[in-house]
């Protein structure tokens, strides 16, 4: 184990130089490790396990459409791909990749298979941290251990094709074995982690919903909805307040802040542009800082988890997912986005003979404001 220090903040890292692959595969060499769940993480960590030398199978409903997609990924009916119950029986170390409200529901069926020595894999610290809510309570005589990588299970498995890694957080909650940190740390890199990090399971959840309902998703829309917004209503085109309000953020800054951070992307930028940001920025943190601080406070209460369970444990919860989903879809900046992005080099249709770019899905209906 590494040891980085940020700013006088020492903490606790894996790297793949010190924990090469070879020693992961080393480590699991005798483990049947179990993917239960095939839907947002299973299919990214599932695959970069196999295709990294790990004896993996996959548990999944069978005649689902999650089952048939593990087919077509590879998996093999009788061989790698397995009901749950008989894929949690083989396996000697359980990943629950399940939804959480999933999570709770297979639970029962899930315990009575964790026999002493096992070892069960989380990938987000939300059913042992709120287990008041989940019944989440594993037995004493087996490993317990979480890795998250820091985005989907789609982007770590396009980063793992590409030769990158998605960064990953581990924590440790339960050493019945001993060997839980070689464990947990040979699972990190042999998903496709490009370092570990030391964490727990509280606050893996906590930073976790709080970004998902912040940076990384909530307050982004908002953002975006917030800007797209007033350019719109001051006259300007969709197009000019979509590329101006997030395909410039997503295609060119990002990218930028991605590769050396803040600071050099405004190196990078007009100085009319560095000046703006500079004065604008602490203006924005302080109208956000309260909202950030409810947030933190409704999620370390458990309200944040009370919701999304008795939210998504309804018969028609995908029914209403897909009500919200739709209104965000259907909205004038998403729609936008959609013929913006189709205008991009590498979707545009082939040329016609005259040399005219033609796609139909170019215009849209814009609302007055």
């Amino acid at each position: 184990m590494a040891t980085l220090n940020f700013g006088g903040t020492q903490e606790n890292v894996v790297t793949r130089e010190e924990f090469p692959l070879s020693k992961a595969q080393q480590v699991l060499k005798d483990e049947v490790v179990a993917v239960i769940g095939y839907g947002v993480q299973g299919p990214g960590q599932a695959l970069n396990q196999k295709e990294n030398g790990i004896n993996v199978i996959v548990g999944q409903r069978k005649n689902s459409k999650s089952w048939d997609k593990a087919v077509r990924d590879g998996f093999v009916e009788g061989k790698t791909l397995f009901e749950i119950e008989e894929a949690l029986e083989k396996g000697t170390i359980i990943c629950y990749l399940l939804s959480d409200a999933a999570q709770i529901a297979m639970w029962p069926t899930v315990k009575k298979h964790l026999t002493p020595g096992k070892a069960l894999y989380f990938s987000h610290g939300f059913g042992i941290t709120y287990s008041d809510q989940t019944g989440i309570i594993p037995p004493k005589d087996v490993d317990v251990f979480l890795v998250a990588p820091k985005g989907s299970g789609t982007s770590l498995r396009r980063m793992f094709l590409q030769g990158r890694g998605l960064n990953s957080s581990y924590a440790i909650f339960q050493d019945a074995t001993g060997r839980a940190f070689e464990r947990v740390a040979a699972l990190g890199i042999a998903i496709g982690s490009g370092y570990l990090f030391e964490t727990d399971f509280k606050k893996e959840v906590y930073s976790d919903l709080t970004g998902e309902r912040g940076t990384l998703m909530g307050a982004i829309q908002g953002i975006f909805a917030a800007q797209y917004e007033v350019l719109r209503s001051k006259g300007h085109s969709p197009s000019e307040a979509f590329n101006e309000t997030v395909e410039e953020l997503t295609q060119s800054l990002m990218p930028l802040v991605a590769e050396n951070g803040m600071d050099w992307m405004y190196a990078n930028c007009s100085t009319t542009a560095q000046r703006g940001a500079l004065d604008w920025w602490k203006k924005f943190r302080d109208a956000t800082l309260p909202v950030f601080k409810e947030l933190y406070d409704e999620v370390a209460a458990g309200r944040e988890a009370g919701r999304s369970i008795e939210s998504n444990s309804k018969a028609d919860y995908r029914e209403n997912l897909e009500v919200e989903l739709k209104e965000l879809r259907d909205s004038e900046l998403w729609q936008a986005g959609k013929t913006v992005r189709s205008l991009r080099p590498e979707n545009q249709k082939p040329a016609t003979p005259k040399g005219e770019f033609k796609n139909e899905s170019s215009k849209i209906e814009t609302v007055s404001n």
